[in-house]
């Protein structure tokens, strides 16, 4: 039996898992699972940067206040005040750490982006991302307490109940994608920082690997998620036959790009007085209408009005990738179309990252803390990766003392299970999930939309629980999985929403309810249907 125990087993290598790895203490024995390489994650292709209060003209009234707005009432103001006041923290930490952040002489080079009443975006250059995570991996490698474990991805949290109520997690199943084996995994505490779920869509500015794995397994061990409703969609991924969903940085509209209609005119006014720095679900509702309106297929971003030094020195990442399909962005405008971006919702936690389940935690994109209500604030993203990165170390060095060795589990059973035979079966249901969930769960919703996808997934996820438990797993078939399971609570979640607030639009009930609605979805276990 392939069997490994360690204190702290955390499972997804972005800016979640990575920062709780590095801050835990050396003398634990920690695994990082990570489903490619190690660098693969939303974390990696994160463009705009870090908010955080760092300038004197700023405040972080401010910051709560604009966070609070931009979630549409459904916010935690707890939640957002924690992770707001954490936030310089979690700069300085990064730079004791190595990040490099761009400067503005001595100073750190502060941007603006949608929802932002300050300039309040730690950025480097246009590739905050890939700073942030290649710095912390080298860190991590760089531990010898931490054993890192590329191309595997975890099947199922493993639990058992507890004789007072409740489960305690024990670790997780695990696929060694390479080796063609499942690992058992035991750990005296379990973090899921697996990220997000827009691969659920047809079109998203996300990686192959943002399949809800954390939201799904934690549902299906007994967790509560909330919020899957509110699935934001970027208002700018670059539109080319040849660019697979490469995003257009928001900080382009924070240093006065303009969203231009086919003919060349500005429309953004028309839909808010903050034009292209209003948030993010109205800027792509906007474009969405717009398309529609006039059946084009994109619309247009337009910087060129920009010196040329400076849009290069700003935008290297964004120039380059354009140049190389033809648009030169200091000279013309780039062709851009809305794609699935991050899920507000996730897996319900606390503000120590404690979710349903004893011993599990959950950070990142594949939590539900509170901080992004109706609306994620643009670059509050990261900066909640690494708070509660801070939150879940805390917790558990608390509690370690008085947590003993996971207890001997069950191994993994494949006995009646035989190979694969037709694995379009796989591919197939993978296009059909996608595709209808951006025709009828996408930016503007109606009810016949929505009853419409609810039936189409009960059918695939029939058919996707059967074809699991009759073959063996493999990459594919975990990930079509999770994101049935996913697609399920969306559009559960949206169904039960019947008002339009943030990032969820529906036709047939165009306005706020605040008397009737002012409350988080929450699904409970076992079923899409909120209790």
């Amino acid at each position: 039996m392939h069997e490994s125990i360690h204190d702290v087993l955390i499972i997804g290598s972005g800016a979640a898992g990575l920062s709780l790895a590095l801050r835990l203490p050396r003398e634990l024995r920690i695994a990082l699972i990570s489903k490619r390489g190690i660098e693969e994650g939303n974390t990696l292709y994160a463009q705009g940067g870090i908010s955080a209060v760092l300038d004197e003209s700023d405040s972080i009234e401010s910051h709560i206040q604009d966070t609070l707005e931009a979630g549409a009432g459904l916010c935690d103001e707890g939640t957002v005040r924690t992770v707001v006041e954490q936030g310089p923290e979690a700069i300085r930490w990064l730079q004791r750490t190595g990040v490099e952040f761009t400067r503005e002489n001595t100073a750190l080079h502060l941007t603006r982006e949608g929802g932002h009443s300050h300039r309040r975006v730690v950025h480097a250059a246009d590739a905050t991302g890939r700073a942030l995570e290649f710095t912390l991996v080298d860190q991590v490698r760089a531990r010898d307490n931490v054993e890192i474990l590329e191309h595997h991805i975890a099947i199922d949290l493993i639990t058992r109940n507890r004789p007072n109520g409740g489960k305690t997690c024990l670790g997780a199943y695990v696929l060694d994608i390479r080796a063609d084996r499942v690992r058992t995994f035991r750990a005296r505490f379990t973090a899921l920082a697996t990220g997000g779920a827009s691969k659920v869509y047809l079109y998203t500015s996300n990686p192959d690997v943002a399949t809800g794995d954390g939201t799904a397994m934690a549902w299906r061990a007994g967790c509560r998620v909330a919020n899957m409703e509110f699935m934001q969609f970027h208002p700018t991924c670059l539109y080319h036959p040849k660019a697979k969903s490469f995003l257009i940085s928001e900080a382009l509209r924070g240093e006065g790009a303009k969203l231009l209609l086919p003919d060349g005119s500005r429309f953004m006014e028309r839909f808010d007085p903050r034009a292209e720095l209003a948030p993010r679900d109205i800027v792509a509702r906007a474009i969405d209408h717009e398309m529609k309106r006039l059946g084009a297929d994109h619309l247009y971003l337009d910087i060129s009005h920009k010196p040329a030094e400076f849009i290069r020195e700003h935008f290297p990442t964004i120039h380059q990738r354009c140049l190389e399909f033809g648009i030169d962005i200091t000279r013309e405008p780039i062709p851009i179309v809305p794609a699935a971006h991050y899920t507000c919702g996730g897996v319900v936690s606390d503000r120590h990252a404690r979710t349903d389940i004893d011993r599990l935690y959950a950070i990142g994109e594949t939590a539900y803390t509170g901080l992004h209500g109706a609306n994620r604030m643009a670059s509050n993203s990261l900066l909640e990766c690494l708070v509660f990165g801070k939150l879940a170390t805390d917790d558990i060095i608390a509690r370690q003392a008085d947590t003993p060795p996971p207890p001997e589990v069950a191994p993994w059973d494949e006995s009646r299970v035989g190979n694969p035979d037709e694995r379009v079966v796989v591919s197939h249901n993978w296009d059909e999930l996608r595709r209808f969930m951006w025709d009828y769960v996408g930016i503007v919703r109606s009810t016949k939309r929505l009853a419409r996808a609810e039936r189409r997934c009960n059918l695939l996820r029939h058919e996707i629980r059967e074809y699991y438990g009759n073959f063996r797993v493999n990459n594919d078939l975990l990930e079509l999985r999770n994101l049935v399971d996913v697609a399920g609570m969306i559009i559960a979640s949206a169904r039960r929403r019947k008002e339009s607030r943030g990032l969820h639009y529906v036709l047939d009930f165009p306005r706020r309810d605040d008397h009737h609605q002012r409350h988080p979805t929450i699904l409970f276990p076992d079923s899409y249907s909120p209790r």
